[in-house]
């Protein structure tokens, strides 16, 4: 298929059941996140292909123009602040194409979870509450989705209760707290199934936190298909 973006694969076991694509943040690659794969522990009995892609290089607003990968450009972080709409929907496209590819490849769409950091999870919330089929789930890490005027967004039924994880810092400095906080209160307004952690640590991932993504991902990855 055209226009997807590459990625770092990787596989628990010779013949995949399920798979989980995710999205990094904002000037990191498809490599930040290969070491959770061992970290998460999932048993053996279940056999994942991970999807790491890379987001494509472009100049970021924020960062005074620097190019980087980023999957949309972003002015300032906030809830009322300019979207780069354009951007946010060639990733919206990037990610339904590799739903599309997993499911040529045997994957169906209820064995896919979609999974993000900061601004990758803003990209997989934004792609899998809008998507067409029902997924496995989506885990939002130290994100929050940018619901504003003029940045169109319809939960679309087929994923009106996915199973969504959402964790985030309370000490986070580059997505403050109270910006998950008012998505999580979107959302859950908008009757989404939402597990909520928060965690004692900045923009990142802890140990603690690998630990609650791991039980969630056994709870709607099941080993048995």
């Amino acid at each position: 298929m055209a226009n997807l973006p590459e990625c770092v694969e990787i596989e628990t076991g010779a013949a995949p059941t399920a798979s989980i694509i995710w999205l990094h943040g904002l000037g990191a690659d498809g490599h930040d996140f290969e070491p959770i794969v061992p970290e998460l522990r999932l048993p053996n009995s279940l056999q994942l292909r991970f999807l790491f892609p890379h987001a494509p290089v472009r100049p970021v607003t924020l960062n005074n123009g620097m190019p980087m990968r980023a999957w949309f450009d972003i002015v300032k972080i906030g809830m009322h602040q300019p979207r780069d709409k354009t951007g946010m929907l060639a990733s919206r496209a990037a990610v339904e194409g590799l739903i599309a590819r997993e499911n040529q490849r045997g994957i169906p769409a209820a064995r896919i979870v979609l999974a993000g950091f900061s601004q990758g999870g803003a990209v997989v919330l934004y792609t899998g509450l809008q998507y067409r089929e029902r997924l496995a789930g989506v885990m939002a890490l130290s994100t929050y989705l940018p619901l504003t005027e003029g940045f169109e967004f319809k939960l679309h039924p087929a994923n009106a209760s996915v199973p969504i994880f959402y964790g985030h810092g309370t000490q986070d400095p580059v997505v403050p707290l109270p910006l998950a906080e008012q998505t999580r209160k979107a959302l859950t307004a908008l009757g989404c199934s939402i597990v909520w952690h928060t965690y004692p640590m900045p923009h990142a991932v802890c140990p603690e936190e690998i630990s609650d993504l791991r039980a969630w991902l056994l709870s709607v990855l099941p080993d048995t298909v």
